[in-house]
Protein backbone atom coordinates (compact mmCIF):
# COMPACT_ATOMS: atom_id res chain seq x y z
CA UNK A 1 0.00 0.00 0.00
CA UNK A 2 0.97 3.45 -0.77
CA UNK A 3 0.35 6.64 1.00
CA UNK A 4 0.37 9.73 0.35
CA UNK A 5 -0.50 13.12 2.96
CA UNK A 6 1.56 11.48 5.34
CA UNK A 7 1.54 13.00 8.93
CA UNK A 8 4.27 11.45 11.55
CA UNK A 9 3.33 12.03 15.24
CA UNK A 10 5.38 11.76 18.49
CA UNK A 11 3.19 10.18 21.05
CA UNK A 12 4.14 10.89 24.53
CA UNK A 13 3.66 14.84 25.08
CA UNK A 14 1.66 15.31 21.68
CA UNK A 15 -0.96 12.92 21.72
CA UNK A 16 -0.93 12.23 25.32
CA UNK A 17 0.51 13.36 28.77
CA UNK A 18 3.99 12.51 29.17
CA UNK A 19 6.00 10.95 32.14
CA UNK A 20 9.31 10.76 33.36
CA UNK A 21 8.49 7.64 35.21
CA UNK A 22 6.95 6.05 31.42
CA UNK A 23 3.75 5.14 30.31
CA UNK A 24 3.62 1.72 31.40
CA UNK A 25 0.27 0.59 31.39
CA UNK A 26 -3.17 2.14 29.84
CA UNK A 27 -4.52 3.56 33.11
CA UNK A 28 -1.06 6.06 33.05
CA UNK A 29 -2.18 7.39 29.07
CA UNK A 30 -4.47 9.87 29.01
CA UNK A 31 -5.28 12.16 26.23
CA UNK A 32 -3.81 15.51 25.94
CA UNK A 33 -6.46 18.65 25.36
CA UNK A 34 -7.80 18.75 22.03
CA UNK A 35 -5.56 16.12 20.95
CA UNK A 36 -8.25 13.20 19.66
CA UNK A 37 -9.89 16.29 18.04
CA UNK A 38 -6.89 17.21 16.20
CA UNK A 39 -6.43 13.46 14.66
CA UNK A 40 -10.02 13.41 13.23
CA UNK A 41 -9.64 16.71 11.77
CA UNK A 42 -7.19 15.10 10.06
CA UNK A 43 -8.30 12.06 9.09
CA UNK A 44 -11.17 13.16 7.92
CA UNK A 45 -9.24 15.81 5.62
CA UNK A 46 -7.36 12.71 4.01
CA UNK A 47 -4.33 12.68 6.16
CA UNK A 48 -2.90 9.62 7.10
CA UNK A 49 -1.11 9.46 10.71
CA UNK A 50 1.65 7.68 11.81
CA UNK A 51 3.10 7.26 15.18
CA UNK A 52 7.07 7.90 15.59
CA UNK A 53 7.68 6.81 19.39
CA UNK A 54 10.85 6.28 21.36
CA UNK A 55 9.69 3.44 24.02
CA UNK A 56 13.27 2.15 25.86
CA UNK A 57 11.08 1.08 28.55
CA UNK A 58 10.96 -2.36 26.79
CA UNK A 59 15.02 -2.73 26.44
CA UNK A 60 15.02 -1.27 30.42
CA UNK A 61 12.83 -3.96 31.24
CA UNK A 62 10.19 -2.19 32.94
CA UNK A 63 7.17 -3.20 30.56
CA UNK A 64 6.75 -6.70 28.47
CA UNK A 65 6.23 -6.02 24.69
CA UNK A 66 2.81 -7.20 24.92
CA UNK A 67 1.60 -4.16 27.59
CA UNK A 68 3.47 -1.59 25.08
CA UNK A 69 1.31 -3.46 22.12
CA UNK A 70 -2.25 -3.06 24.22
CA UNK A 71 -1.37 0.72 24.98
CA UNK A 72 -0.78 1.54 21.27
CA UNK A 73 -4.41 -1.08 20.36
CA UNK A 74 -6.26 1.09 23.09
CA UNK A 75 -4.96 3.87 22.06
CA UNK A 76 -6.27 3.16 17.77
CA UNK A 77 -9.55 2.19 18.84
CA UNK A 78 -10.00 5.44 21.45
CA UNK A 79 -8.86 7.49 18.11
CA UNK A 80 -11.23 5.62 15.85
CA UNK A 81 -13.85 5.95 18.07
CA UNK A 82 -13.40 9.72 17.87
CA UNK A 83 -13.97 9.23 13.75
CA UNK A 84 -10.05 9.81 13.68
CA UNK A 85 -7.41 6.74 12.28
CA UNK A 86 -3.74 5.94 13.13
CA UNK A 87 -2.87 4.31 10.47
CA UNK A 88 0.50 2.70 12.21
CA UNK A 89 2.55 2.37 15.26
CA UNK A 90 6.45 2.50 14.52
CA UNK A 91 8.52 2.40 18.14
CA UNK A 92 12.30 2.38 19.14
CA UNK A 93 12.22 -0.05 21.63
CA UNK A 94 16.63 0.52 22.60
CA UNK A 95 17.95 2.39 24.97
CA UNK A 96 20.13 5.22 24.03
CA UNK A 97 23.25 3.39 25.13
CA UNK A 98 22.25 0.48 21.99
CA UNK A 99 23.06 3.32 19.53
CA UNK A 100 20.44 1.70 17.09
CA UNK A 101 19.83 3.43 13.95
CA UNK A 102 15.37 3.84 15.14
CA UNK A 103 16.00 5.52 18.43
CA UNK A 104 15.20 9.14 17.51
CA UNK A 105 16.68 11.79 16.42
CA UNK A 106 18.32 8.68 14.01
CA UNK A 107 15.81 8.57 11.36
CA UNK A 108 15.03 5.21 11.22
CA UNK A 109 11.33 4.43 12.17
CA UNK A 110 10.40 7.43 9.43
CA UNK A 111 12.78 4.87 6.96
CA UNK A 112 10.65 1.89 8.20
CA UNK A 113 7.28 3.57 7.49
CA UNK A 114 8.59 5.21 4.31
CA UNK A 115 9.50 1.45 3.25
CA UNK A 116 6.47 -0.24 4.04
CA UNK A 117 4.25 2.47 2.73
CA UNK A 118 6.29 4.06 -0.09
CA UNK A 119 6.05 7.10 1.49
CA UNK A 120 7.93 10.15 0.02
CA UNK A 121 9.38 11.92 2.92
CA UNK A 122 9.43 15.27 1.64
CA UNK A 123 5.85 15.20 1.54
CA UNK A 124 5.44 14.70 5.03
CA UNK A 125 5.09 16.63 7.90
CA UNK A 126 6.76 15.52 11.42
CA UNK A 127 5.00 16.95 14.47
CA UNK A 128 6.77 16.58 18.01
CA UNK A 129 7.18 18.59 21.56
CA UNK A 130 11.27 17.59 21.14
CA UNK A 131 14.21 18.48 19.97
CA UNK A 132 14.77 14.86 19.10
CA UNK A 133 11.56 14.63 17.15
CA UNK A 134 12.38 17.39 15.08
CA UNK A 135 15.97 16.50 14.57
CA UNK A 136 14.42 13.13 12.99
CA UNK A 137 12.32 15.10 11.03
CA UNK A 138 14.83 16.46 9.55
CA UNK A 139 17.35 13.71 9.35
CA UNK A 140 14.74 11.87 7.39
CA UNK A 141 14.32 14.10 4.98
CA UNK A 142 10.36 15.03 5.85
CA UNK A 143 9.15 18.12 4.14
CA UNK A 144 8.21 19.96 7.09
CA UNK A 145 8.60 19.45 11.40
CA UNK A 146 6.09 21.08 14.08
CA UNK A 147 7.10 21.65 17.62
CA UNK A 148 4.19 21.63 19.49
CA UNK A 149 4.29 23.47 22.96
CA UNK A 150 2.81 20.46 24.95
CA UNK A 151 4.99 17.76 26.55
CA UNK A 152 8.59 19.00 26.27
CA UNK A 153 7.87 21.91 23.63
CA UNK A 154 9.09 25.04 25.75
CA UNK A 155 12.25 23.43 26.71
CA UNK A 156 13.14 22.17 23.00
CA UNK A 157 11.99 25.53 21.59
CA UNK A 158 15.10 26.70 23.66
CA UNK A 159 17.44 24.19 23.18
CA UNK A 160 16.60 23.94 19.01
CA UNK A 161 16.97 28.23 19.08
CA UNK A 162 20.12 27.54 20.99
CA UNK A 163 21.64 24.64 17.89
CA UNK A 164 19.82 27.05 15.14
CA UNK A 165 17.58 24.72 14.28
CA UNK A 166 14.18 26.35 13.51
CA UNK A 167 11.01 24.18 13.02
CA UNK A 168 8.59 25.01 10.46
CA UNK A 169 6.31 26.02 12.96
CA UNK A 170 6.17 26.42 16.66
CA UNK A 171 2.29 25.91 17.98
CA UNK A 172 0.74 25.53 21.02
CA UNK A 173 -0.48 22.36 20.92
CA UNK A 174 -1.21 19.24 17.98
CA UNK A 175 -4.89 20.77 17.33
CA UNK A 176 -3.17 24.37 16.56
CA UNK A 177 -1.03 21.74 13.91
CA UNK A 178 -3.48 19.98 12.73
CA UNK A 179 -5.39 23.38 12.12
CA UNK A 180 -2.19 24.92 10.18
CA UNK A 181 -2.41 21.30 8.09
CA UNK A 182 -5.88 21.16 7.02
CA UNK A 183 -5.44 25.11 5.83
CA UNK A 184 -2.53 24.10 3.78
CA UNK A 185 -0.05 26.85 5.52
CA UNK A 186 1.97 23.90 5.66
CA UNK A 187 2.85 20.31 4.80
CA UNK A 188 1.62 18.73 1.82
CA UNK A 189 -1.00 19.64 -0.55
CA UNK A 190 0.93 23.59 0.90
CA UNK A 191 -0.38 26.60 -1.08
CA UNK A 192 2.77 27.85 -2.75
Amino acid sequence: MMLDKVIFLDRDGVINDDSPDYIKRWAEFRFLPGSLEAITLLTRHGYHLIVITNQSMIQRSMVPLEVLEEIHHRMRSAVAGAGGRIEAVFFCPHRPDENCDCRKPKPGLIFQARQQYGIDPAQTVMIGDSAKDIRCGRNAGCGATILVRTGNGEAAERELAAERIHPDAVVADLLAAARLIVAQTIGPGKKG
